[in-house]
């Protein structure tokens, strides 16, 4: 099996392997100095949204190992991208499972030992549900819009995401990245307009975990509000908040060099040791980028 501190003459390779009995795509990203990438620094891993995949995080796994100096590896879960197809109806509790145990499974056939955590929307959620599983296997968590519990504002999102499928080329260019779009979109936008879902929570993982924790927010996101980032911080004082003006639901995108600067600082400051002050950020950029 491949394994991520082979990047000798590559700075980049795609991979697979199967977790939970499915068929996964990885993506394994070293800094271009390879030996800069050592097994002292974390490996950094990124957990996709609800619709995302290895292909949609577009170049930022790059930069962030070429700003870190960190290996840093991206997948696509089941479902989604260039991994197995859904080809069944997701349970409610799907981010559960993939946080307790597809996620466990795939880091210990990957031989990765305390990684930074780094999710966009559902998958900060998994990273949330991992981290307060399994507290002493993670390093810190970087949470880009997470969720925790169902708001209105998320559900209509989930509405207008619909719409736009149905109505739009929407459903076009979010073809462009997986291998089956309908079986992608339909299983992420039924489980959010699944009337049981109204009461998933993950707030009682929040107690457990220990780690330091970065959470990225933008003003104007259409699936969430700030009450997310606030309901995590009442349970886990050692966390920093970054609130972004001017920007929707995916900061990396919409504030890329922003959001790029404060991972790769917090990763440096995780490696110094103890994180113990809460800090409040409240970034309001001129223009996005």
């Amino acid at each position: 099996m491949f394994h991520p501190y082979d990047l000798t003459t590559t700075t980049s390779k795609y991979s697979e392997l199967f977790a939970d009995g499915k068929r996964i795509e990885t993506l394994w990203i070293a800094p271009s100095q390879a030996q800069d990438a050592t097994p002292q620094k974390p490996t950094l891993v990124m957990l996709h949204g609800g619709l995302g995949c290895v292909a949609l995080w577009k170049d930022f796994p790059e930069q962030l190992a070429q700003t870190t100096g960190c290996i840093v590896l991206a997948y696509s879960r089941y479902g989604n991208g260039k991994s197995q197809p859904l080809g069944e109806k997701r349970p409610v509790s799907y981010m559960h499972h993939e946080g307790e145990v597809v996620l466990p499974e795939l880091l210990e056939k990957l031989g990765i030992q305390k990684p930074v955590l780094i999710g966009h929307s559902d998958g900060g959620s998994i990273a949330i549900v991992y981290a307060g599983k399994f507290p002493d296997r993670v390093r810190a968590l970087i949470l880009e819009a997470p969720h925790v519990f169902v708001e209105d504002i998320s559900v209509c999102g989930a509405v207008n995401a619909k719409a736009q499928y149905e109505t739009s080329d929407f459903r076009h260019k979010l073809a462009k990245y997986h291998q089956d779009v309908d079986a992608t979109f339909w299983g992420w936008n039924d489980i959010w307009l699944d009337p049981h879902f109204k009461t998933w929570n993950l707030e009682s993982y929040l107690p457990q975990i220990r780690c330091p924790v970065l959470m990225i927010q933008g003003e104007q996101d259409k699936y969430g509000t700030v009450s997310q980032l606030e309901a995590i911080r009442a349970h886990m004082p050692r966390s920093e908040v970054l609130v972004l003006s001017n920007c929707g639901h995916t900061p990396h995108r919409d504030h890329r060099e922003t959001v790029l600067a404060r991972m790769t600082a917090f990763v440096a400051e995780v490696g110094k040791g103890p994180h113990p002050r809460s800090i409040d950020r409240q970034i309001r950029p001129k223009s996005g980028g």
